[in-house]
């Protein structure tokens, strides 16, 4: 399908039932519509995770985010990049998602911290659109991406998945009041993860950059990782740039190829991967 104007696709998607289509609404957003604001609020979701003590604490102690970090962001991108691009009802989606299960098995990990990591993946790709998209996701799109992560948490025997969009928000919500709360965990992990998303940048823009990277998050994730509050000033700068980032895509051609983190030059497989490679170092002699 060939697409002229930034809209066209748009009205294609406002087309599409968000209940049986969904997988290729999800696509169609992730791959050609936001890839580059999708990544960026899927980074922002799994560092908000980490606001969690019993999440934060289970990562801590395996080491992986401190000796193999940037193996723990391509991995961890690669297998929702896979479920995305291909489906979870896919060869290539129903591997990926077995690959994540076997994964998990090894960790005592809750329900409850299961389901929102779940719904931190719906919902701050949202969030993120109404603050930075170059348009706002159409009603379709939002559902259809409650509908994807729902039938991805099937998948992966979460139990007690809210059946509404409303219910998972409020879930959501209510777990970041509950449960954001500063640990020395929380601090290790995300000092590890914003280490790692400075060093893809020269050394001299990091005083610069990591006040900027603090300007996104909210003042509960501040709190919980014990991080200095940036100035209002480098607030308003830093999401004001990428807000005119937005106005700016706008003028642009619709993309015509689709722009997945599997289709990346990945620092930890320059050479390429398969679903064996991705897991803890320790373990992947197990999962074979």
């Amino acid at each position: 399908m060939n697409f002229w104007n930034r809209y066209q696709r748009l009205q294609y998607i406002q087309q599409l039932n968000p209940i049986t289509d969904h997988s290729l609404i999800c696509r169609l957003v992730a791959g050609y519509e936001f890839p580059w604001d999708i990544t960026r609020a899927l980074e922002l979701a799994i560092l908000k995770t980490f606001c969690v003590s019993s999440i934060s604490r289970l990562l801590n102690n395996t080491g992986e985010f401190h000796h193999h970090t940037q193996k723990r962001y391509d991995d961890t991108g690669l297998l929702i990049a896979e479920i995305l691009q291909w489906g979870y009802d896919s060869e290539r989606g129903a591997a990926s998602i077995r690959r994540m299960n076997a994964i998990h098995g090894h960790y005592p990990i809750s329900n409850d911290d299961f389901l929102y990591v779940l719904s931190t993946f719906i919902y701050e790709p949202i969030r993120w659109n109404e603050r930075f998209g170059w348009r706002l996701f159409c009603e379709q799109e939002k559902l259809a991406i409650f509908y994807f992560w729902q039938a991805v948490g099937e998948r992966m025997q979460i139990r007690d998945i809210p059946s509404t969009y409303e219910e998972f928000a409020h879930y959501n919500q209510k777990y970041e009041e509950e449960n954001f709360v500063y640990s020395d965990s929380n601090r290790t992990v995300g000092e590890s993860t914003i280490s790692l998303f400075l060093s893809w940048f020269p050394a001299l823009s990091h005083p610069l950059l990591k006040p900027a990277m603090y300007s996104l998050f909210d003042e509960r994730m501040l709190a919980a990782f014990g991080f200095a509050k940036p100035s209002r000033f480098m607030v308003t700068v830093a999401q004001n740039s990428l807000k005119l980032r937005g106005y700016l895509q706008r003028w642009l051609l619709p993309r015509r190829r689709s722009d997945f983190f599997t289709e990346s030059q990945l620092k930890s497989y320059p050479h390429g991967y398969q679903l064996k490679d991705l897991g803890p170092t320790w373990m992947l002699d197990k999962l074979e």
